[in-house]
Formats: structure tokens, C-alpha cells, sequence
């Protein structure tokens, strides 16, 4: 994020390309080494795209929502990626790697 700010990307594109290439990793290192999934790799593949599309439209909003109220872009990512962390461990637990 920091590189695309510094290239003129505004806070909250910057953060939804991060968002977006961080999406493969987690969901391999999600399938195969965090939970114990009970479905195949194309069921989970289905619902892991499904979490991230509505996850990257959380992030969005929720940064761009705390960035229009004065605060700044790296305290309003900070606490975007604090929330989003806690809810994405439960969407993936208890839906998408089930």
C-alpha cells in the first residue's frame, strides 16, 4: 500500500489492489495449513471468491467511510484490517473451509 500511495494511487484503490494480491496467498495458506477443510479445493475456491468479493467491498467502504471523516489513511487501515481480520477468521471458519 505504502508503494501505490507513493505513486499516486489514492488510499482507498491503493488498498483494494493490496487486498487483492494478498487473496491467493490467503487462500492457500488457509486451505492447506490453517483449517481442516471438510470440502473439496472447488467448493472452498467457490465460497473463498464469494468472502473476498464481499470482503474487498467491506474494506472499501469501511476505509473510504473512515477517511472521509478526517481520519487519517494509515490509523483508518489499521483499524479496517483489525475488524476485517476478526470477521474474515469467521466467515472462512465457519463457512468457507467448512
Amino acid at each position: 500500500m505504502f508503494v501505490m500511495l507513493r505513486a499516486g494511487l489514492g488510499p482507498v484503490a491503493a488498498s483494494a489492489i493490496g487486498f487483492a494480491a494478498g487473496a491467493a496467498t490467503r487462500f492457500i495458506l488457509s486451505y492447506a495449513h490453517i483449517f481442516e477443510p471438510t470440502r473439496g479445493v472447488h467448493t472452498a475456491g467457490i465460497r473463498f471468491a464469494v468472502a473476498i468479493a464481499l470482503q474487498l467491498a467491506a474494506n472499501s467502504a469501511l476505509l473510504g467511510a473512515l477517511t472521509q471523516q478526517g481520519i487519517a489513511v494509515w490509523p483508518a487501515q489499521i483499524a479496517t484490517t483489525i475488524l476485517l481480520t476478526v470477521v474474515n477468521y469467521l466467515v472462512y471458519r465457519w463457512w468457507v473451509f467448512r
